[in-house]
């Protein structure tokens, strides 16, 4: 059984996780960078997991000294391939996409908190009204909808004359109106 170290356990393992931490995360932006812009974009629920888990594994790397850099290296290729392997079947396939990513949901329409989505969503009327202040609307009278985004960001669609016709059903889970 391991020594239990509390306080200090000398220079070894401080200069191991400078050495380790610094070659990883060097790894990590490199595998990041050439694996595209949609590993840093829009967070669907599956890209959530790949961030905590590159997370996860980066923290295990430094602080785990049987954790070798080759094998942390792998961890990461393993996750941002996983990824990849996702989108592109999210962009090749309706089917896996509706599994993997929520659709927009439109929450307030034509003057109408539409409850029974905001119910489904979880969206309380308030977080509705500061999401539609944080878009710079002074009143409710100049938003035509606000749209609960498949990454968890807010569309605020401002009023306008031409709104004759204007229907966002094709877009949006409208289930009641």
């Amino acid at each position: 059984m391991d020594d239990v170290v509390y306080f200090w356990s000398g220079w070894e393992p401080i200069f191991r996780i400078l050495v380790v931490g610094s070659i990883t995360y060097v790894g990590l932006v490199i595998l990041l960078r050439l694996s595209g812009k949609r590993t840093l974009t829009r967070m669907t629920t599956f890209d959530f997991v790949i961030a905590i888990a590159i997370g996860s594994a980066f923290g295990r790397i430094l602080t785990a000294s049987i954790v070798s850099i080759s094998e942390a290296i792998t961890a990461f290729i393993l996750l941002i391939l996983l990824q990849t392997v996702f989108s592109f079947l999210e962009v090749h396939s309706k089917r896996f996409k509706k599994f993997t990513t929520t659709p927009p949901t439109l929450l307030y329409y034509n003057g109408e908190f539409l409850r029974k989505n905001m119910r489904k969503s979880r969206i309380r009327e308030d977080a509705l009204l500061s999401a539609i202040r944080k878009k710079s609307f002074g009143s409710l009278n100049e938003v035509k909808a606000v749209v609960f985004e498949t990454d968890g960001s807010f569309s605020v669609i401002r009023k306008s004359e031409s709104d004759e016709g204007i229907t966002y059903d094709d877009l949006l889970e409208k289930e009641e109106k």
